[in-house]
């Protein structure tokens, strides 16, 4: 099992450890055998071609799909998440202000009845000003532009507080300047010490901002610094192994020795 050395050496949260994990849909793998440690403070970019279950992965930590195989430890009830879905999936026509977007965030402390008083509003103000949404209050969201409504999300999850931040594509269809921004928010959660787990396609933006990553091509091609597993010949193994989705394919058997070593050497000790 590959791990991140943790910065700090004391691990006040539990590790994130993925043990021989199969993902999928109607027992149909999209995610082969994948096994890995992150340590608290982890901060790891998720890439892959089209299809090679990124997004897959997100929702199996996020606790939304449930494994084939294999299981994921230190994630449930002994440590929140926060998770930024694709804007694609996310209805921008329902009737809500940024501000009361943002107050969503604090759903672990409000509950149901969502009833806010003056800390929650003021904690709430102070996340719209860290991402530059000050003033935008009262905007309606579906007359935001990509980025602002980028900018939103990002609030509602400064107010979550959680300890592991999943993202999908953050900065798809964004302007450079709010990518910038966000991109900052990141590196301070990672200062933080929060674990920050991101899909993402730009592979010079991973390289400049994202210590380790993991390669997917449905099982994983490489894992460990960004600098060793980015290169043209792991990308070129990404897109030699990706292939369409088979409805009749088999049930998942025992991982390949090259996945195997792939994914037990991915990172140095």
């Amino acid at each position: 099992m590959s791990t991140i050395q943790n910065p700090s050496g004391s691990p006040e949260r539990p590790d994130i450890e993925l043990h021989d994990l199969t993902l999928g849909y109607e027992r149909h793998p999209a995610v082969h055998h994948l096994s890995l440690k992150l340590p608290p403070g982890s901060l790891v970019a998720v890439v892959g071609p089209n299809g090679a279950g990124k997004s897959t992965l997100l929702k199996a930590l996020a606790g939304q799909l449930n494994p084939i195989g294999g299981h994921i430890s230190g994630l449930g009830s002994q440590q929140r998440v926060a998770c930024l879905p694709q804007r694609s999936g996310i209805d921008r026509s329902f009737p809500i202000s940024v501000e009361e977007l943002a107050l969503l965030g604090l759903w672990h402390e409000v509950g149901a009845l969502g009833r806010y008083n003056a800390g929650h509003r003021r904690d709430c103000h102070a996340a719209l000003a860290a991402v530059g949404l000050l003033g935008f209050e009262k905007r309606a969201i579906d007359t935001l532009s990509g980025g602002q409504f980028q900018r939103a999300l990002f609030a509602r999850l400064i107010l979550q507080d959680a300890p592991v931040v999943l993202l999908d594509e953050p900065f798809a269809a964004i302007d450079q300047r709010t990518t910038a921004d966000l991109l900052a928010l990141l590196h301070l959660w990672h200062a933080q010490r929060k674990t920050v787990v991101a899909v993402l396609h730009d592979l010079a933006q991973v390289r400049e901002h994202f210590p380790h990553t993991l390669m997917l091509a449905r099982e994983p091609v490489a894992w460990g610094r960004t600098a060793d597993v980015v290169t043209a010949n792991h990308w070129a193994r990404a897109l030699q192994l990706q292939e369409p989705f088979d409805d009749g394919a088999g049930p998942c058997g025992a991982p390949s020795t090259g996945a195997a070593m792939r994914t037990a050497h991915g990172l140095p000790a």
